[in-house]
């Protein structure tokens, strides 16, 4: 598979155009320049993967896992800026932004603030599956 992918990146090096249909999206992240997502054979979107990530609500997301927090911190973070959702359930929260600026830094600032500690804290950045979910309205099918 990934001798295919090479061939087909080094045949577009070469100048040639590749239309490559799939729904492996970090596949289609990795070789193609721009991008269309198709659903039942109509066009809903198109652009470089950078722009159709520009074009959904969900931006970054930050989970903290093994965090305990008062009903006032929890208010709090919620009404951070840019929170579009947040879920805390049995220590864990997960945080969706709109955007990607600065999210991080925020959250960590207040846990200082207020001496929060947790056991683990990742943020992830738009995927193209987040691109397809959002504009489609449905999970990627195999």
């Amino acid at each position: 598979r990934n001798k295919i992918l090479e061939g087909i990146q080094e045949m577009n090096r070469n100048g040639s155009t590749i239309i490559y249909t799939s729904h492996y999206m970090e596949e289609v992240e990795q070789i193609c320049t721009r991008i269309a997502i198709l659903d039942h054979g109509r066009c809903l979107a198109q652009g470089t993967a950078e722009e159709l990530k520009a074009m959904i609500k969900t931006g970054e997301k930050i989970h903290m896992e093994a965090v305990v927090l008062s009903p006032e911190q929890l208010a709090y973070i919620r009404n951070m800026p840019h929170v579009y959702a947040a879920e805390y359930k049995e220590g864990n929260l997960e945080l969706r932004f709109e955007g990607t600026d600065n999210n991080l830094l925020r959250l960590l600032g207040y846990m200082e603030q207020e001496k929060l500690v947790c056991g683990r804290l990742f943020s992830e950045l738009p995927t193209l599956n987040d691109v397809f979910l959002e504009i489609t309205g449905k999970e990627l099918r195999d």
